[in-house]
């Protein structure tokens, strides 16, 4: 009933509608646009980590509609974003962007992109009773129709051949959390007005100090960049660099090779076996005269002293970062 539970409800639902769901949608519609012209055809090439995906796109079927008949109804919107949580995950196994690198599996690049869409449409439909607008907009993105629940409950019901939009568009911007507390306070009256999400004031009720804002993006500016979870298996100094460290990182099945201000607050033996947060998709560039193929995130506090972005959890080199 605290602040925290209203913080924590609205950066989940941030969360799931703009990274989960958003991005699942858009990243899907951009690899069929990129790799096949939009046609998504099954090709019927196979893979043991399909087979998971379908059991839990079938299962959301079945969930969705237990709860519902106990009148759950937040439990059965979650039990479709487990699906689309799935989905995601089904796009870090299968890599597609590997896939697309070696014209032998193409029917298999495919197969993928089908089993991608067909979960992304059975989780639409499923999600049409509570946010029909956003079901209607997937919908039409895909090129298809809602098929009718008696007709969800086996894999593979999305028309092979059909042709996505060629031009996604964002299905979420993220909202202001401290907008959003404020409206659910003033639906709660006699709820206590929840903090500011701007986490400014320290206890005493002094400004802390924090760096100086940049410039507001759109979440078209924040899509283009793609974040994953790295592990250093090697790590230098940068002869005649006084700040230079350059790594070997694990992403997934590659080995860039990235350079990092933060020898002042690492050594080489230090950063060896950590899992770091990446940003990959950035222009390779010459540093010191080493190529650098991404950049490692890291925090800085007033003093200089760095701290790189470590998951929470144990996560497999090449995760996304959403």
């Amino acid at each position: 009933d605290g602040v925290i539970t209203w913080e924590l409800m609205v950066e989940r639902m941030n969360s799931d509608l703009a990274n989960v769901l958003g991005n699942l949608v858009n990243r899907t519609i951009s690899m069929s646009n990129k790799y096949f012209d939009g046609v998504v055809c099954d090709k019927g090439v196979s893979d043991p980590v399909d087979d998971d995906l379908k059991s839990v796109a079938v299962n959301a079927v079945k969930a969705v509609a237990g709860r519902m008949e106990e009148l759950r109804v937040a439990d059965a919107i979650t039990e479709i974003f487990v699906l689309f949580k799935r989905c995601n995950k089904y796009i870090d196994e299968t890599m597609p962007w590997v896939l697309a690198k070696d014209p032998a599996m193409s029917d298999r690049l495919a197969t993928v992109l089908y089993n991608l869409a067909e979960g992304i449409c059975i989780g639409a439909e499923l999600l049409s009773p509570f946010m029909p607008q956003t079901s209607e907009r997937i919908f039409a993105q895909m090129n298809s129709a809602p098929r009718g629940y008696e007709n969800l409950e086996h894999f593979g019901g999305y028309p092979s051949g059909t042709k996505v939009t060629e031009k996604p568009e964002i299905l979420f911007a993220r909202q202001d959390q401290a907008e959003v507390l404020e409206k659910v306070a003033a639906m709660l009256p006699e709820t206590k007005k929840p903090a500011s999400a701007e986490g400014d004031k320290t206890s005493s009720g002094e400004k802390s100090e924090a760096a100086p804002a940049k410039p507001e993006i759109t979440y078209d500016d924040f899509a283009k960049l793609e974040f994953r979870i790295g592990e250093i298996l090697e790590c230098e100094e940068v002869k005649k660099s006084r700040k230079l460290l350059c790594s070997k990182v694990k992403i997934g099945d590659e080995v860039r090779q990235i350079v990092s201000g933060i020898k002042s607050s690492y050594t080489p033996d230090q950063m060896v076996g950590k899992k770091v947060m990446v940003v990959t998709n950035l222009k390779p560039a010459k540093l010191a005269g080493i190529m650098s193929e991404g950049m490692i995130l890291c925090a800085e506090d007033e003093a200089g002293n760095l701290s790189v972005m470590v998951p929470e959890k144990d996560m497999p080199a090449g995760a996304q970062v959403l």
